[in-house]
């Protein structure tokens, strides 16, 4: 990602996981930030922590990306031509685990405002002054639920299909510019993902945070990255057997991992 240092970066999701690694990550290269979030407390600290050991400007933006207000609020930082940001990281994200006939409406609605809609219109808000400028990256956070169907997360893999489907839809759209896009897909990862979905989503063993962030650094900064990268090797192999298995064999096989243990 040299190319696109010293920027200013959007992250969304900031206040803990893999968003705060990105945040991090960034900072210690010289970005400025601006940290999306709903817990504002957990984003002032980090922002004083960052500010403190990189010398870079941190903003706090408090948002719940799931209500429209809140997401024209982000949307906006896009709009001052003063103040361009190159990079955004769209980490913001949750997943629901059990039958969907027991999810209530409002929460599916609600996973894929945040997981879908809010990722989309926030990369098309950054996108236009990106391509004017010929500058910029999108760092889209997928998962390797995106490569199978999965029985009882059935809306959170949906969810990610889409995303890695976006991304690197995207890709293509901007292969001859100076804006990319990439999906970074991630397999189970510590952070408090499970505090939300439950420990029964857990498949495999867990990367850290800046694992899965130091891949997609280690990506950003070839010459000509990817439209997509799975971070860790055992997570990769996996997510290439939904190609050669019958599609009715991965899904059993996933139902029994994802079933509620």
């Amino acid at each position: 990602m040299g190319k696109w240092y010293p920027a200013t970066a959007v992250v969304t999701g900031a206040s803990s996981g893999i968003g705060a690694a990105f945040a991090a990550a960034l900072a210690a290269r010289g970005c400025d930030l601006i940290l999306v979030a709903r817990r504002e407390s957990r984003l002032l600290d980090l922002a004083k922590e960052l500010e403190s050991a990189h010398g870079v400007a941190v903003r706090v933006l408090a948002a719940d990306l799931s209500e429209p207000t809140d997401l024209r609020r982000v949307t906006a930082v896009f709009e001052d031509p003063a103040n361009p940001v190159d990079i955004v990281i769209n980490n913001a994200g949750f997943a629901t685990h059990g039958a969907l006939a027991d999810h209530t409406a409002a929460k599916v609605r609600e996973e894929i405002a945040v997981n879908v809609a809010a990722l989309a219109e926030l990369t098309h808000a950054a996108l236009p002054p990106m391509v004017t400028r010929d500058r910029g990256v999108i760092v889209n956070i997928a998962s390797t639920a995106a490569f199978q169907p999965i029985p009882f997360m059935a809306v959170y893999g949906a969810t990610k299909a889409f995303v890695l489907s976006f991304t690197e839809a995207l890709w293509g759209e901007l292969e001859d510019s100076g804006v990319t896009a990439l999906a970074v897909c991630p397999g189970a990862t510590d952070t408090e993902f499970f505090d939300v979905a439950g420990e029964a989503a857990s498949v495999g063993s867990r990367q850290t945070p800046q694992q899965v962030v130091a891949t997609a650094v280690r990506v950003l900064d070839r010459r000509n990255p990817p439209p997509s990268v799975v971070s860790g090797a055992a997570n990769a192999l996996s997510s290439g057997l939904p190609r050669i298995l019958p599609r009715r064999t991965t899904i059993r096989v996933t139902r029994r991992l994802v079933a509620a243990k």
